[in-house]
């Protein structure tokens, strides 16, 4: 049987966490550490609590998040760190998340996020140096298509049923993975490995 893996989640309000907390319990697959309402104590607590997933509310971040974003990088490389947002954030702080959960999305695709963030991260440290064997996954295709097609990121947030904040972390994804950053550049990629036709 394998491990569960351990979520950490940095999140003041006691309604959002229980609810984030029954919906990972549920599967089977995550141990939830304890609850922390701040994140000014993360750097001393990351070393002896090991989480194999870190879930953050972002407005709980200093006022340099990329800079302690980095610092629990260095503590736990192989931990992605997730946003958990569901009120408005500003858009150059959800830019220091590849990853990024709203209240407003499914469990299919809260879960789906957060199994990306897990398995990105795995595959990242084991083929450290060799960006060009990314794969996307199901729901990154989806929307790379759509990007392809030419809808914005509102538009496939409306056809895919996710929020704009998911389609947004799925683009920094496929542009992470591709090494491709134009709209043009993503329609050729997508005809060239015959994506359209999907």
């Amino acid at each position: 049987m394998k491990p569960l893996q351990s979520v950490l989640i940095v999140e003041p309000s006691e309604i959002v966490y229980q609810g984030l907390r029954s919906l990972l319990v549920e599967t089977g697959r995550f141990n939830i550490l304890a609850q922390l309402a701040e994140a000014t104590s993360l750097d001393d607590r990351l070393p002896s609590i090991r989480p194999d997933l870190l879930i953050v509310n972002p407005t709980l971040l200093s006022s340099t998040p990329k800079q302690q974003l980095a610092s629990y990088a260095r503590l736990r490389p192989a931990m992605p760190v997730v946003a958990l947002v569901y009120q408005y954030v500003e858009r150059s702080l959800l830019d220091n998340f590849r990853y990024v959960i709203d209240i407003r999305d499914t469990r299919s695709t809260l879960l789906a996020t957060i199994s990306s963030a897990l398995n990105s991260d795995i595959s990242e440290n084991d083929n450290a140096g060799q960006s060009d064997n990314y794969e996307l996954s199901d729901r990154e295709t989806d929307v790379l298509v759509l990007v392809a097609k030419g809808l914005s990121s509102k538009e496939i947030a409306d056809k895919l049923h996710i929020s704009v904040h998911t389609v947004n972390s799925h683009r920094k994804n496929i542009t992470h993975k591709t090494g491709i950053r134009s709209v043009a550049g993503l329609a050729v990629y997508a005809m060239i490995h015959n994506l359209m036709e999907t």
